[in-house]
């Protein structure tokens, strides 16, 4: 049951994705162009993306469990550290350079060989992170929810 809700949400998520063509990285990076022609159309999928899925996280605290889920992760750790801001300006820079964020281009990548390219170069950066981090022992941390202490 729990593969086919996911399933099922991930196709409603990439048609939202295509719908609002947020899978077009010249919509995502007119966004981001605030000093030349500023396109706010993703403010607005972003607005709408929050108006939904708010009430239903608070109604899954309140609940105290998922509907199709063990459980609710939730971050616990609310302090800005270095590897929230080096995280953030590593996602922010693959995202203005061409562009995609990781959904968008899953959803891109059947019909564009830069979502490809961008999707491979992900997944591959992914399994590095993983590798370098499992040789640190704070890979456990990462997965189990436990704050990191700084590096």
């Amino acid at each position: 049951m729990s593969f086919l809700i996911g399933l099922l949400s991930g196709l409603l998520f990439g048609t939202g994705l295509v719908v609002a063509q947020m899978t077009d990285p010249a919509r995502v990076l007119g966004f981001l162009d605030v000093l030349g022609r500023w396109d706010p159309r993703l403010a607005f999928v972003m607005v709408g993306a929050i108006t939904v899925h708010a009430p239903f996280v608070a109604w899954f605290k309140r609940r105290g469990k998922l509907i199709a889920a063990v459980q609710l992760d939730l971050p616990n750790e609310s302090r800005i550290n270095r590897q929230l801001v080096s995280g953030a300006v590593l996602f922010g820079l693959g995202w203005g350079l061409v562009g995609y964020c990781p959904g968008p281009a899953i959803v891109a990548a059947v019909s564009s060989r830069l979502a490809t390219v961008f999707t491979l170069s992900m997944l591959v950066g992914m399994w590095l992170f993983d590798r370098l981090m499992a040789g640190h022992g704070r890979h456990s941390k990462l997965q189990s929810g436990e704050p990191l202490e700084p590096a």
